[in-house]
């Protein structure tokens, strides 16, 4: 007589084992990057529970979970018992997190330091595959009044319209500008053409009494600011 296969369904686990309930009693705190996926998730595969399944997917990318919010839908889909639906609601919970860590950022009152320019652009450029240039217009007590993207893909070949930087600069008041944009190669050092950017804004604003007071160039974990290296 053929012996029945263990069901792996986390409903056969231990009440104090199960995800749901963990947090229940516990807290979310108490669960591991594996468990909160596989709330998400809700079911595994014939072979392995939901928590063994978001173990398994986590140990992919290093149990880095900006790694895993990289992923396709299609890249997901390739582990056994994630389907579309299950890809779909990892990525979206991934992406709430990230929009969560945005709101923070811009909850402060306002730039003290290029770290408080990272930490509120990181999230919207650190961990893209190309390239975008950002303006942070601040007023005379450097609180942030607007950021907003100048260009997408690439600064080398993009005319910079400075007369559309002032202008919107002159119509918020601004009295401070931070440039602001990616290397999604993750190298830190600047370009020729960062620095004639660069270089080009500060001149043209000079003359309007705006200050640009600073230009990072972001990557996904690390930062480098022309002010800090004086390169202003």
């Amino acid at each position: 007589m053929t012996e029945k296969a263990p069901s792996f369904s986390i409903k056969n686990w231990s009440q104090a084992d199960q995800p749901r309930e963990k947090l229940l009693y516990k807290g979310q705190a108490a669960l591991s990057d594996a468990e909160l996926v596989a709330i998400l998730i809700g079911s595994g595969n014939r072979d392995e529970s939901a928590v063994a399944l978001c173990q398994r997917i986590l140990k992919q990318v290093d149990n880095n979970l900006n790694a895993l919010g990289k992923l396709s839908i299609k890249q997901l889909m390739t582990f056994k018992g994630i389907g579309e639906a299950k890809a779909i609601t990892i990525l979206a919970a991934l992406e709430l997190g990230r929009r969560r860590r945005l709101e923070d950022a811009l909850k402060q009152a306002k730039i003290t330091s290029s770290k408080a320019v990272f930490e509120l652009m990181q999230p919207v450029i650190g961990e893209l595959q190309h390239e975008e240039f950002w303006i942070i217009y601040l007023n005379h007590s450097n609180k942030v009044i607007q950021k907003n993207q100048l260009s997408k893909g690439g600064i080398t070949g993009t005319l910079v319209d400075v007369r559309l930087v002032l202008k919107q600069a002159l119509e918020l008041g601004a009295t401070g500008l931070i440039l602001s944009h990616n290397h999604p190669s993750g190298t830190l050092k600047p370009s020729e053409a960062d620095k004639k950017i660069t270089e080009k804004l500060k001149t043209a604003a000079k003359v309007l009494d705006i200050t640009v007071l600073d230009h990072l160039i972001i990557t996904e974990k690390a930062y480098f600011s022309f002010a800090d290296e004086t390169l202003l």
